[in-house]
């Protein structure tokens, strides 16, 4: 298995990055991960942490060297993962719960497999083209899909930043699961929160990413297009950036040839620095809590088995 992969994120105008970001991959298998906080909802960061967290710990845990039912891990972790944010609410006693996005990218045995809740996107390109694109459980696509909207109108409309489904909700999330695709060398993959596709048009983006540079240089060329349309006032943007099986060897080239088995390698994005004292006391997620809230669940399911 052989990849170029960059990951990055930015507070755009906000004082506080809720998104997060994290990649980990074993011999035969790569996960990808985006989780964007709900701005709107107290401590969106918290549940975007815990979800990055939560979800490389898992793979870590379950691809020695590959998953055995890819599916089957994105269902099961991810409705963890939701009941994990409620517990770690209760466990601090929050006055509300933390709620965040979610798009998970799973590469494996040259198959792309796909999980998201809520907006944020997976893109998959081939040939400067796109194969693929998740559709964003928000008002403004249903509406779409319902006839009483069309795809123009879309960019305008009110509601077109209210989502339906999310992790940390009252009701229970709906996980949708993609087709697995086929992998080709020099595919690409994107994985972005809204605050990048809200400015960049599908056709732009495929323009970016065919620079014939890399992903090391097209994802944060992806971002400074997008803040440089966004303003002082757009929301926080995200982007990992994928090159399947890449022939020329590139700075950001990995290889897991010659890994063994049973080793995996995490790597979490990190989040720019708040923009103040007050914005960073938000920001902070302490690993106990998360470690106590994983640990409930993950009791809670095992006595629930009998």
């Amino acid at each position: 298995m052989k990849f170029t992969i960059h990951q990055s994120s930015r507070s755009g105008g906000r004082l506080v990055n809720q998104d997060r970001v994290a990649y980990s991959y074993s011999k035969n298998a790569l996960l990808l991960v985006l989780a964007d906080g709900m701005g709107g909802h107290q401590r969106g960061e918290v549940a975007a942490q815990l979800a990055v967290t939560m979800l490389t710990s898992a793979f870590q845990r379950a691809a020695q060297p590959e998953l055995p039912d890819v599916v089957a891990f994105l269902e099961t972790e991810i409705m963890k993962l939701h009941e994990a944010i409620h517990q770690l609410a209760k466990n601090r006693e929050l006055p509300e719960t933390p709620k965040t996005t979610l798009v998970v990218g799973i590469l494996q045995h040259q198959t792309l497999y796909c999980a998201h809740v809520g907006d944020s996107r997976l893109y998959h390109f081939r040939n400067g083209k796109r194969l693929f694109r998740t559709e964003d459980h928000s008002v403004v696509q249903l509406m779409l899909q319902q006839g009483k909207l069309d795809a123009k109108s879309m960019l305008q409309h009110p509601d077109r930043n209210k989502i339906y489904n999310c992790l940390g909700s009252e009701l229970l999330p709906t996980i949708d699961i993609a087709p697995p695709s086929p992998l080709k060398a020099g595919d690409q993959i994107l994985l972005c929160s809204d605050g990048l596709w809200a400015q960049l048009s599908d056709e732009r983006m495929q323009d970016i990413l065919n620079n014939g540079l890399g992903v090391a240089h097209s994802v944060p060329s992806l971002l400074d297009a997008a803040e440089r349309l966004g303003g002082k006032d757009m929301d926080n943007l995200s982007a990992i950036g994928v090159q399947w099986e890449t022939k020329a060897e590139q700075p950001l080239t990995i290889s897991t040839l010659d890994m063994s088995l049973a080793q995996s390698h995490t790597i979490l994005g990190l989040a720019a620095p708040a923009a103040s004292s007050s914005a960073a006391r938000a920001a902070d997620l302490d690993e106990e809590d998360i470690e106590r809230a994983i640990a409930e669940i993950n009791a809670a399911i095992k006595r629930s088995k009998y």
